[in-house]
């Protein structure tokens, strides 16, 4: 197994479980988008007559087209907008990089055992994964797949049964609010990634900074168990 060295004979498990498959929610998950994102996104909303500090953290973690039709300005086109924005940030992947670790990481798992699960578009997200040296999984759940975005639980059920799992054997990994209720309300465990947060997070979830500190422990049964490296 890729990765296998990082354990060692005293590694402890983080959880009481293995796993059958583990769900990895995209930006400030695996990779650190945030300066990429937030140039877009500010730009738009000063054009917009916004106030960009107070609008810049309602963004992240859900569909760009959701994001603007929660604000329901006039005269705006939610669809036409958000193509728009999309276009701008698949052009502009200046400044991301992977959280530390996360491609070794996603290398040492099973491929068919793990998913992108993102709120981003197909073309964004394979941009973005290509920009911070990530993998590209078999199987991802982006934007287009669902009716309806975080924190609605669709993606992560929709993940689960890509992968051809129950969701309450899936652990999912994110860093939003939105993203972590999605989560919750699918019924999966849940790990945080804490690294891009700008505050200390309060959750009764498990929490990482990046992947450093961690390794996937896979049995001969294909269960991954997380292990402290």
């Amino acid at each position: 197994m890729k990765g296998k060295s990082k354990l060692s004979s005293i590694a402890s498990p983080v959880f009481t479980k293995p796993f059958s498959a583990l769900l990895f929610d995209m930006d400030g998950t695996i990779l650190n988008s945030i300066a990429a994102a937030e140039r877009i996104w500010g730009d738009w909303a000063r054009r917009q007559g916004l106030d960009v500090e107070a609008f810049l953290p309602t963004m992240h973690g859900v569909r760009g087209i959701d994001t603007i039709r929660h604000l329901a300005l006039p005269g705006i086109d939610p669809e036409m907008e958000a193509a728009e924005i999309e276009r701008a940030e698949i052009d502009d992947v200046e400044g991301i990089v992977q959280i530390a670790d996360a491609a070794a990481f996603l290398n040492s798992l099973p491929p068919q055992s793990w998913a992108i699960v993102t709120s981003a578009p197909i073309l964004l997200a394979k941009r973005r994964l290509e920009a911070a040296g990530l993998p590209v999984p078999q199987t991802m759940v982006t934007a287009e797949d669902v009716s309806i975005g975080k924190p609605d639980p669709e993606c992560y059920l929709l993940g689960a049964r890509k992968l051809g799992v129950d969701i309450k054997d899936c652990l999912v990994f994110e860093d939003a609010p939105a993203g972590i209720k999605a989560g919750e309300a699918a019924g999966a465990d849940l790990m945080v990634v804490t690294t891009t947060h700008q505050h200390p997070v309060s959750t009764p979830h498990a929490t990482i900074a990046d992947y450093s500190h961690i390794a996937a422990k896979v049995g001969d049964d294909g269960k991954i168990e997380i292990v402290k490296s």
